[in-house]
């Protein structure tokens, strides 16, 4: 399998519902990196995985809908627990969308899966990993 990755980070607030999570329901920040690697069996025809400029741009453009917001109040993510986990399968999703959409370049259709890994600190992290659905 071969593996394209690009990084990015974005900035949040947000607060978690329930015990579990102490201290942090109540509102705080969080700064995360964000890596996400794609992947396919074999190279496209220009004999690479993707346009790397595209999946960069791409990952930015998903981070700047979340960047400098305050989550509990985006309505696309309303009544649910913004962990670590659920902010990678939410980039996860609209990467998704958008590779189904054509947005990465033709060549990025092939992609077979991805993974979204969101890094909390130098010392934890959480990732969402799948196969990406055939485009419609």
């Amino acid at each position: 399998m071969y593996t394209v990755g690009v990084r990015d980070h974005f900035m949040i607030a947000h607060s978690l519902v329930g015990e579990v999570f102490g201290p942090a329901q109540r509102l705080h920040g969080a700064t995360f990196v964000v890596d996400v690697e794609f992947r396919r069996a074999e190279l496209d025809e220009s004999g690479i995985v993707l346009d790397i400029g595209l999946a960069t741009r791409a990952l930015h453009e998903v981070l700047a809908d979340l960047n400098y917001r305050n989550l509990d109040a985006e309505p696309s993510l309303a009544g649910r627990n913004t962990t670590t986990e659920a902010l990678a399968r939410t980039i996860f999703e609209r990467l998704a969308a958008r590779i189904r959409a054509g947005r990465l370049g033709s060549g990025a259709l092939g992609l077979q899966s991805l993974c979204v890994t969101l890094h909390e600190s130098h010392v934890a992290w959480a990732a969402f990993d799948a196969p990406l659905a055939p485009p419609l």
